[in-house]
Parts: C-alpha cells; sequence; structure tokens
C-alpha cells in the first residue's frame, strides 16, 4: 500500500520552494554589475545613437555604448556590401526605430538603408556604420586602417566621412 505525505504538509513545501525561487530571482534583478566582468559580443550593435566622441585620431563617431564607428571604402552608395562573415566580424549598427535629426557633436546627416537580410543599418553622411569585434572595449580604434574583406575601414569622423589617419596607439589589432 503506497502512503501519500499529508495535503498540508506537501503544500507548505511547494510553497516554500517558491518562495525561495522569487527571492532568488528578485535578488538576481536587483543585482549591480559593476563592469567588472567583459560582456560576450553582441551578434549585432544595439541601435543606440551614435555620437562624437574625442580620441587620439580626433574626433570620431561612436555608438551607443560607446564603440568606435567605423565606414567600409567598399560601400560606395548607401547600400552596405558587408554581408555574411564580414558582417559577423564588423558589426552593422542597428538603425533606431526613429532615427534622430540630431545628435551631439555629429554634424553629418543621419538616416538608414536597409540590408540584405531586411533589417535596417544606421547610416551616416550616406554611408553605413559599423562597429568592429576586434574592439573589446570603448574608445578603442583597433579597425582603423585595416584592409579586410576586401577594402579599407576608417573610423567615422562627426561629420561623417572617414578619418583617413594612422592611429598613435591602440591599433594593434588583429589581422582577419
Amino acid at each position: 500500500m503506497l502512503m501519500h505525505a499529508p495535503v498540508g504538509r506537501h503544500r507548505r513545501r511547494h510553497v516554500f520552494v517558491l518562495s525561495v525561487a522569487a527571492v532568488a530571482l528578485a535578488a538576481a534583478g536587483c543585482s549591480s554589475d559593476s563592469g567588472g566582468g567583459t560582456a560576450a559580443p553582441t551578434p549585432t550593435a544595439n541601435g543606440d545613437a551614435v555620437s562624437a566622441q574625442a580620441t587620439s585620431l580626433g574626433s570620431v563617431l561612436v555608438d551607443g555604448r560607446g564603440r568606435t564607428v567605423y565606414e567600409f571604402a567598399n560601400d560606395t552608395s548607401s547600400k552596405s556590401t558587408c554581408t555574411d562573415a564580414c558582417a559577423a566580424v564588423w558589426l552593422p549598427v542597428a538603425a533606431p526605430a526613429t532615427v534622430p535629426s540630431s545628435e551631439p557633436g555629429v554634424t553629418g546627416k543621419l538616416g538608414t538603408t536597409s540590408r540584405s537580410d531586411g533589417s535596417r543599418q544606421l547610416t551616416v553622411a550616406g554611408h553605413p556604420v559599423y562597429t568592429f569585434t576586434g574592439d573589446s572595449a570603448a574608445g578603442q580604434t583597433n579597425g582603423q586602417n585595416q584592409v579586410l574583406n576586401g577594402g579599407l575601414w576608417t573610423v567615422v569622423s562627426a561629420a561623417g566621412a572617414p578619418l583617413r589617419t594612422t592611429a598613435s596607439s591602440g591599433n594593434s589589432g588583429p589581422s582577419y
């Protein structure tokens, strides 16, 4: 004959387990990340607005995470030619739902272009813009003057033009 635990004791155990789970979830939601860890790179840029930032190269555009923004010389129009494996290294900056008419320090006109996969990419002065997976922290310019995926990559000035200067530091990025 099979004996079952009394219903009251069984319910109390479920309530206790659920309470512990709720407390754990609440604690996780309230914890703060001090930035000590390194976040894994996201598969696509986050679509935050761009802004101008002073670097060793001069005033350049950065995305909402502070990552340097680049343009690809092979993009001769507003259409991106960086797809597939290229786009896995040079992450297209996603266009926000509503493109702002201006951003702090940015003098180049902001716009969008449709990518071959149907997503929308931010453009500055008519050029699609990207971030580089070789930049592991905000302010790095490891992609500057890299010739990869069949073309030259350069940081983007506040006006939206490529900055064709060499970095004095921080440009020892990986070669792909």
